[in-house]
This record gives C-alpha cells, sequence and structure tokens, in this order.
C-alpha cells in the first residue's frame, strides 16, 4: 500500500466467492462474489480455500485482486462515496482449464463507470460487495488529495451562416431559376 499522494496507488484485497445451489434446470450452482476483504501481505497463501459450508451454499476465499485508483477515476469514486452504501463492484471471469473454481477474480473496482464498461460483454459475472470501512477511508483520502471540481462550461453554438456554400456542393434550399 502506497501513500494516497500519488496519482495512482493500489490495494490488496481478497475476494471471497459463493456457489449456491440453482433453481434453473440448466444450471447446478450460481456463483457470485459476495465480499471482500484487506490482504494486508498482498498475496493469498490459501486460495480456492473453502471458508464456511452451509446446507446450500459454499463460501471460497477466491484469490487477491489489486485495486487500483487513479487520480482521473476520482469524480467517480468521489460519487460512490456520495451513496448510503458505497460499494466495490468485482467482476469473475470463466477459469481457464485446470483451475479448482470455475470462476476466478478478474477486476475489483470502486468506479462504477469502470464496472459498467464490463456490464456489456455479458460473458463476466459482475457483482457489487460492501466496500469495508478501511478501505471507504482509503478511498475517502485519496478523493481528497485528487478531486478537483469542473467549473461547468456551457458550450455556444456556431453561428451558421446558410448563404455560405459547405464541401464544394450548392445548398440544398438554394432555389434554381434556371430550366
Amino acid at each position: 500500500m502506497r501513500s494516497v499522494e500519488e496519482k495512482e496507488v493500489r490495494l490488496p484485497l481478497g475476494i471471497i466467492v459463493e456457489k449456491r445451489k440453482s433453481k434453473h434446470p440448466w444450471a447446478d450452482w450460481n456463483w457470485r462474489p459476495v465480499a471482500v476483504y484487506v490482504a494486508l501481505n498482498g498475496r493469498d497463501n490459501e486460495a480456492n480455500a473453502e471458508l464456511f459450508d452451509g446446507p446450500d451454499f459454499k463460501q471460497y476465499r477466491a484469490g487477491i485482486l489489486f485495486l487500483e485508483l487513479h487520480h482521473k477515476d476520482a469524480e467517480a469514486l468521489r460519487l460512490n462515496l456520495m451513496q448510503d452504501a458505497p460499494e466495490l463492484y468485482v467482476v469473475l471471469r470463466e477459469a481457464e482449464d485446470g483451475t479448482e473454481l470455475p470462476w476466478e477474480p478478474f477486476l475489483v473496482t470502486a468506479s462504477p463507470y469502470e464496472a459498467q464498461d464490463f456490464t456489456d460483454a455479458g460473458d463476466d459475472i459482475i457483482e457489487k460487495v460492501a466496500m469495508p470501512e478501511v478501505v471507504a477511508a482509503f478511498i475517502q483520502a485519496f478523493v481528497e488529495e485528487h478531486y478537483v471540481e469542473q467549473e461547468f462550461k456551457k458550450r455556444r453554438r456556431d453561428k451558421l451562416n446558410v448563404d455560405d456554400q459547405k464541401f464544394g456542393k450548392t445548398p440544398i434550399f438554394e432555389t434554381h431559376t434556371k430550366h
């Protein structure tokens, strides 16, 4: 973890995923991220370790991702922190062959704008999870350091001279008197 005074910082977060019995006839299980925690050492020695086992669900420690904050995202981060309950967005991607879990953590972000970009493809699982208070405090310090209020500037329309000939063509509204 670096000082928030830098223009880009990273915070290691552990991702917890859950598999729950599906009620759908074509799927046995539904997978989704359910929580994150600050990974102080920056690595996870027990990736894919089972944490909880219930009658119709299991939760796993799925690995570590870095929450990356960039100064250009300060507006989106500020917007997230202004919610009653700030959230993190976790993206799971289908795992390649040979992995223990069928879905693996791909991205964690605090920017709702960045999370929206991943919803377009439709192949990933994107879920909101609660933002731990320590992460919210870290992001708040980063936003306070880097957010700059942008003054709204209304654009003025260009004055259009309809008599001007554009692109080498005669305007379509010009009347032709020659027959």
